[in-house]
Order: structure tokens, then C-alpha cells, then sequence
């Protein structure tokens, strides 16, 4: 049955095409909506961006017709903005009447009441409270979906086999195993345990290999990357995959001081400054909300980011620091940003570049939507590795949550590309106090 999706500011500034991701049904866009669209258009950031793009949009469909009207979608359903908003004798008086908020949920009620709409008619916003409200006034709410993964089901880019205890001595013996040898469905660059299974405690860690259709013992989890090292499995695996240079896109996921910054920032200051695989590491992350101006703060560029970039500063303390402990941290960091080694950049200034040649680590990408971490990669140029760090369930933007932010996204959508790898960490290393904290409180 066709329905009448009325749709909320948050979703379009989510995802501008959500405009056409709704088929053959109707969809609404209250003028308060519009009115919220125009008060955007002049950011510089991603929800800037968005707003220009719906507009964009809309002006396209105003040559098939009066929009006010109602358009046609080209898929068989209608486009239309409502001006009635002004009815709000449905809602209760506790709510005020002059709120955008307000018009949009009148918009759905004075829809459901009229006669003439015979289809269900549905609110779609990714405002929580919004949601809360419309159920509270018998209005029928959704999430926006697309994009959206089950957190719960999340690939965890590892999984254990048992296996007879003969196969792991043949995988040790040989140096890897035909994948017809392992009757199990695995995804590119999957890491797998091996667990023998006649009680004998015999292990083997390796990793799926497409090209070769081969899986191969782990070449690098006993690495040493500046006085880093693996503390458990799930860090060899990260470490394994940090440092294939035939891996360009790394996603890790994980709580916090599960080591997964430390973990890729060690890696990078590997590849670039030892190895000299990459002719710069460059690191950055989202001032959140993303793209927010930082011109308020005092001092120049550097000490405006400062507080943001504090966790980056203190693992690079920590790895420069096992390093050579008579080197100031930041007299060391600013030498290698002079010989064009290192940048340390929030994301808005990232945005309509090329990066070539370079080892990127994009960390909290949780607090990216999918439209953004998209944006983002489609800068890597040739000869980039690019990871993505963050805890989904530490989200700071008010729309997303953890099944729909860009991170877990990512992770869902690479799992069958060849250039990439993932890795969910489980276990906290911070310190004994760190990882009882997480547990108990």
C-alpha cells in the first residue's frame, strides 16, 4: 500500500537525496521545512552544503510543475511542499504554536485528519524528541533508514574456526591454507583464529587472502612501532592490517582504550618517518558538530585546534615519547610539519582537496554521516591508505546514533573490497582502572 511520507529538516540536511529515496510513495515537505533549508544555505560545512544541495534539487522539479501542488517524483509517486501549516488547533495547547517543530508535526496531523489523503500518512525525522512528540499526539514516526546497519550485527572483520588440530600443523608447516581447505564464508582480508579442536589448546592466527585464495599467517603482529605493541589478538589483527600496504581503507572500531588511535598513529609515524612508504602523515578530525567555524577561539590556526586535537597530541606523546624522551613533543611536531612530514587538520579544511601519496587517519569518524565519510574518501588520491577510527556508540552529532553514522556504514558497504580491512577491538588497554571503569559503570 502507498503511503504519505511527511519529512523533517533533519532528514534532508542528512541526506539531501532522501527526496527520491521514498519510490513510488508521496512525499511532503512542510514550508517550515524550506524556511529551515534557507537558513542553512550559508554555512560552509557539510549541513551548508546539504542545505544548497536540496534546494538545488527542488529548483530542478520546479520545471515539472507548481511544487505546491505536487511534482512528479519519476518514480511513480508525487513531490509536493505544503503551505498548511497554519492549523495547529490539533495539537494541544501546552505546545507552542509558533515553532518549527510544531508547524511540521501540524503539517502530518492536519494530513491524517484530511479525508480526502487516503494513504497511512508517516512522519520521518531523525529527531528523537520529534519522534517522541509525534507518538505522543498519535501521529505514526520513523527513523530515517538508508544507511543504516544493525550495530548489534556489525562485521567484526575476525572470526574464529575450529578446526582438527592436522590442518593447523599443515598451515604452520606450508605457510597457509587453500580457502577450499576451510569450509567457511569469508569476507576479503578477513582475520581468522584458528582453534583446534580436539581440546589440545593449539592456535594460529591468519588472514584471508582473495588474490592468492589463500589464507597466510600474519607477517607483522609481533611489530614493534615505536615501543607499540600488540597487547592482544584483536591489536595483531589491527596492527597486520595497518601495515599491508595493499590495504588502502582500514576501518577500526572499538570503546575507548581499546587502542585503536594509538594503534593507528603508531603505525602511520611507522610508515612515513621509518619506512618512507608515504611522504606524509596526515591526521584530522571532525570539530564537532563538523565544519563548525573555529574563528572564535583565540590564537592562530595551530592553537585553535589545539583543544580538539589534545588525544592526538597525547598518543603522539606517548609514541614520540618511547622514542627519544629528551625531544619536546611540540617542538618535534611542528619540525615535522616545517619538512612537510606531518599535517594535523580538522576536517573542514580537508574538504576539495586531492591527497595523494599520503598515510591518512581520520579518527572519531563516528560523528560523521554516510553522505560525509563519502565526501572525505573520494579525496584519497592514488598512493593514500586511509583509516578510520571511532567508538559508534561515543556520537556527539545529534542525528546520528550507532547504526546510522558514517564509521559502521563504512564498515558494512568495504566488507567485500579487496583494498580493504576491518577490525572491531573488544578489549581495553589503557590500565587496569580504564577497563574496570568501562565494565561496572
Amino acid at each position: 500500500m502507498k503511503k504519505t511520507f511527511v519529512l523533517d529538516t533533519s532528514v534532508l540536511l542528512h541526506d539531501p537525496q532522501a527526496l527520491f529515496a521514498f519510490e513510488d510513495n508521496d512525499v511532503i515537505i512542510p514550508i517550515a521545512v524550506i524556511e529551515e533549508i534557507d537558513g542553512q544555505k550559508r554555512k560552509s560545512d557539510q549541513i551548508g552544503r546539504s542545505a544548497r544541495l536540496v534546494s538545488r534539487y527542488l529548483d530542478e522539479l520546479r520545471s515539472r510543475g507548481r511544487l505546491s501542488q505536487g511534482v512528479d517524483n519519476g518514480q511513480g509517486g508525487m513531490l509536493k511542499i505544503e503551505l498548511n501549516h497554519q492549523e495547529v488547533l490539533s495539537l494541544p495547547e501546552t505546545c507552542e504554536r509558533i515553532t518549527n517543530d510544531n508547524r511540521i508535526l501540524a503539517v502530518a496531523a492536519n494530513l491524517q485528519r484530511d479525508e480526502r489523503v487516503k494513504k497511512p500518512v508517516i512522519l520521518v525525522t531523525k529527531d528523537i524528541n520529534m519522534r517522541i512528540k509525534a507518538d505522543a499526539l498519535g501521529l505514526e514516526a520513523e527513523d530515517y533508514e538508508t544507511n543504516k546497519v544493525n550495530i548489534d550485527e556489525l562485521y567484526t572483520g575476525f572470526t574464529t574456526i575450529e578446526t582438527a588440530p592436522e590442518l593447523i600443523d599443515t598451515f604452520y608447516r606450508q605457510g597457509y591454507l587453500e580457502l577450499d581447505e576451510v569450509n567457511e564464508a569469508l569476507f576479503a582480508n578477513q582475520f581468522l583464529m584458528f582453534q583446534d579442536n580436539a581440546g589440545r589448546g593449539q592456535t594460529a592466527l591468519g588472514k584471508v587472502d582473495l588474490v592468492q585464495q589463500r589464507i597466510l599467517p600474519l607477517r607483522n603482529h609481533n611489530a614493534d612501532l615505536s615501543g607499540i605493541r600488540a597487547r592482544n589478538r584483536e591489536q595483531k589483527f589491527a596492527i597486520e592490517a595497518l601495515l599491508d600496504d595493499n590495504i588502502q581503507l582500514v576501518t577500526l572500531v572499538g570503546t575507548a582504550g581499546t587502542g585503536k588511535t594509538l594503534l593507528a598513529l603508531a603505525a602511520g609515524v611507522e610508515k612515513v618517518l621509518e619506512e618512507k612508504a608515504y611522504r606524509k602523515l596526515l591526521i584530522s578530525r571532525p570539530v564537532v558538530p563538523m565544519g563548525n567555524d573555529i574563528g572564535f577561539l583565540p590564537g592562530d590556526v595551530d592553537e585553535k585546534l589545539r583543544p580538539w586535537m589534545q588525544p592526538i597530541y597525547d598518543n603522539l606523546e606517548l609514541i614520540f615519547g618511547s622514542r627519544d624522551r629528551r625531544e619536546k613533543l611540540d617542538s618535534f611536531i611542528q619540525h615535522l610539519k616545517e619538512i612537510d612530514l606531518l599535517d594535523i587538520e580538522a576536517l573542514t579544511y580537508i574538504r576539495g582537496r586531492s591527497i595523494p601519496g599520503q598515510y591518512f587517519i581520520l579518527d572519531e569518524a563516528q560523528n560523521l554521516t554516510p553522505h560525509e565519510v563519502k565526501t572525505v574518501i573520494t579525496r584519497v588520491g592514488e598512493g593514500t591508505k586511509i583509516v578510520l577510527t571511532g567508538d559508534p556508540y561515543q556520537i556527539d552529532n545529534p542525528y546520528l546514533d550507532a547504526n546510522s553514522n558514517g564509521l559502521t556504514y563504512v564498515v558494512e558497504r568495504f566488507k567485500d573490497y579487496i583494498g580493504a580491512a576491518h577490525i572491531t577491538l573488544k578489549k581495553g588497554e589503557r590500565s587496569a582502572l580504564a577497563e574496570m571503569a568501562a565494565q561496572v559503570l
